[in-house]
């Protein structure tokens, strides 16, 4: 079983930044292949960034260049710098820990983009 609580959501405005933090309560951290989602009103869960467990990193095409994802292994934490944000990038964001056999979930931290 792996917990996982999220921080750093907030409001910000368009332009602005942000950075979200997952820490992890498992001594196994660095095997996981760690990752953040999001999910806006009305609109189905995606994957915004992964980074596996060697270090590499998978972005989706709506936040190449802006956001960059990042862990601590030896803080059993994954981070998730946000630039440039957009009204559009206003959604709940959840992290996720996955190993071959299961994905684990945060509760999520709201961030939104306004003017």
């Amino acid at each position: 079983q792996v917990q996982l609580v999220e921080s750093g959501g907030g409001w910000v405005q368009p332009g602005e930044s942000l950075r979200l933090s997952c820490a992890a309560s498992t001594s196994s951290f660095s095997r996981y292949r760690m990752g953040w989602s999001r999910q806006a009103p009305g609109k189905e869960r995606e994957s915004v960034a992964q980074i596996t467990s060697l270090g590499i990193t998978y972005y989706a095409d709506s936040v190449k260049g802006r956001f960059t994802i990042s862990r601590d292994n030896a803080k059993n934490t994954v981070y998730l710098q946000m630039n440039s944000l957009k009204p559009e990038d206003t959604a709940v964001y959840f992290c996720n820990a996955a190993d071959t056999a299961y994905t684990y979930w945060g509760q999520g931290t709201q961030v939104t983009v306004s003017s």
